[in-house]
């Protein structure tokens, strides 16, 4: 085979023509003075670059397309201010183990660690909070470390990388005579064969199992072989926050969400059963509630890639490392088909006397009446983001999800904010769905800026706002632990919602004047583009039941 021409490249372009070669079709991002030779490159290039209005927003599109596809996704942010304003959406991707492959532009490297104009320390910063990251030392290095990036994000569990690029070196000329292949994930090594087999017997005698799946379970494409393995040997299941959608929520094994806003049943089942098969999830305080009273009389089988994740928190007595798809997928043939009559029934009877309970449900004007009011709307192929607070478990506790990777949301951190600008990545990333973020009004306000992104890249994105005038889960919060005494959570100055959506160039509808709601709401999910959805929601609402932070999940209060 004839030996390449050597091309003489600026790192700048170096960095482009591997971001085209891995595959990359949209990058989101803000420009500035140490990225822009990056974004001259970038200008030559057939990749789509949408501008979002703050480097937060643009590493929340990155997660929209990351957490839609299960690809890593790009976002790209000058130095100083640029990365810092990064860094909670690398936050967010980490503890929600989103692939990610974040771009910074730095000083030139003379400059570094002088206090220069716009220079922080990104590398030192993002330690804590990637999965891996690199501070670039010449434009040669840039050849084996995007590549790497892409791999590391990818691998095992995913995560984010940051690669901080000093301005001389994307300015740099190198000859380049050989390009390396597009990093893809590294092959996950077999699990151990005796634990599968010690596994399969345990359930196989088990008389009360609960399945207990995590996020771990859409990322590894495993919701299929989780459902099977759950149908084959009779196993009630339960879903954490990051797993919903994994089985649908109306199979007849389903308990839906477990923990701080699960329902009772689902929790009370937990309490009860004897063995708990755990795959792909991390035994989050918010799953569990104290930890010691969280399944007290159950052996445990904990099946995760990361091998850190087993014991860390509960310990397993039995304990597989390895891709959570593979192993379901070698654990099927080998588990019985036990009738489970009694627990069963036992189960049934607990979701007939403890069901999560729904006030409202046929009344738009109440929260649960709205999104399900929107679920009556849309198909099971319509996308959902949220925001986070009292309307992001509200959607949890009703929302019908049947499908992994239709319900994008911050779990691990939490983030308010994030959910309009996921949803415009998600909707980049797959154009022909609906997507719908469900928001709050203290939530919104975090990065309503992205309105204007999303009128720019015209998404088919409906953003359904639930506004009660105050940060809602503390205010819930104040009222049930705090004396009801009530500080910071009431907003005393509101904007006009539908006002500014239009002033971004984003139509709006307000329901709260619409004569008849489930006609104007219907009207717009069906109308293509983005849509501002604005509903009054009363301040006393609450999410319901809720466990108390620190008790056991037994001990809900109310629902």
């Amino acid at each position: 085979m004839p030996k390449q021409t050597p091309e003489t490249l600026t790192g700048a372009q170096i960095v482009v023509r591997l971001l085209e070669r891995q595959g990359v079709r949209t990058v989101a991002g803000i420009p500035g003075g140490a990225i822009l030779p990056i974004y001259d490159a970038l200008s030559k290039s057939e990749i789509h670059h949408v501008l979002a209005r703050h480097e937060q927003g643009g590493g929340f599109m990155a997660q929209g397309m990351a957490r839609a596809t299960g690809v890593p996704a790009v976002c790209m942010a000058s130095s100083g201010p640029g990365a810092t304003n990064l860094l909670t959406a690398i936050a967010d991707a980490k503890l929600d183990s989103i692939p990610l492959v974040a771009i910074t532009g730095q000083v030139p490297k003379p400059m570094i660690g002088t206090d220069a104009f716009q220079e922080v320390d990104t590398y030192g910063l993002s330690i804590p909070i990637t999965k891996h990251n690199f501070l670039v030392g010449s434009a040669d290095d840039l050849l084996t470390v995007i590549p790497r990036a892409f791999r590391i994000a990818a691998s095992g569990r995913p995560g984010p990388v940051l690669v901080d690029i000093p301005k001389d070196v994307q300015n740099q000329l190198v000859d380049v005579d050989e390009w390396p292949a597009p990093g893809c994930a590294d092959v996950v090594p077999p699990p151990d064969g005796e634990l599968i087999g010690r596994a399969a017997a345990m359930i196989n005698a088990a008389a009360k199992p609960v399945l207990y799946l995590g996020g771990g379970v859409v990322h590894s494409g495993a919701a299929e072989a989780a459902v099977a393995l759950a149908q084959k040997a009779r196993l009630p299941t339960v879903m954490t926050l990051m797993a919903l959608g994994a089985m649908p929520v109306d199979h007849s094994l389903s308990l839906g969400m477990l923990g701080m806003h699960g329902a009772r049943c689902t929790n009370l089942a937990l309490d009860e059963c004897d063995l708990l098969i755990a795959v792909g999830a991390r035994f989050d305080d918010r799953a569990t509630g104290k930890v010691a009273g969280f399944c007290p009389q159950a052996k445990i089988i904990h099946i995760d890639i990361d091998p850190s994740e087993l014991d860390k928190i509960k310990t397993a007595h039995v304990g597989i490392a390895g891709d959570v798809r593979t192993v379901l997928e070698l654990l099927q043939p080998v588990i019985e088909s036990p009738q489970r009559h009694a627990w069963l029934a036992r189960v049934a009877s607990l979701k007939a006397d403890h069901p999560l309970r729904m006030p409202g449900i046929d009344d738009p004007r109440t929260p649960y009446g709205l999104i399900r009011a929107v679920a009556n709307c849309l198909d099971d192929e319509a996308t959902i983001t949220t925001d986070v607070g009292q309307h992001q478990m509200w959607v949890a506790q009703a929302y019908p999800l049947r499908r992994p990777r239709q319900w994008l949301t911050s779990g691990g951190l939490g983030t308010m904010g994030f959910g309009m600008p996921a949803a415009i990545g998600a909707s980049l990333a797959e154009p022909e769905r609906t997507v719908v973020c469900f928001t709050g009004d203290g939530s919104i306000l975090m990065n309503i800026q992205e309105l204007v992104t999303a009128a720019e890249e015209d998404v088919n994105v409906k953003i359904v706002l639930m506004n009660n005038s105050s940060l809602g889960l503390v205010f819930q919060q104040q009222t049930m632990f705090y004396g009801e005494r009530i500080y910071a959570s009431k907003f005393k100055g509101m904007p006009d919602f539908i006002r500014v959506a239009e002033g971004f160039g984003v139509p709006a509808v307000d329901l709260d004047k619409a004569s008849d709601p489930l006609a104007a709401l219907a009207a717009a999910l069906a109308t293509r583009g983005p849509m501002l959805i604005h509903a009054s929601i009363a301040m006393h609402e609450q999410v319901l039941p809720m466990v108390p932070p620190g008790a056991a999940n037994k001990e809900m209060i109310g629902g």
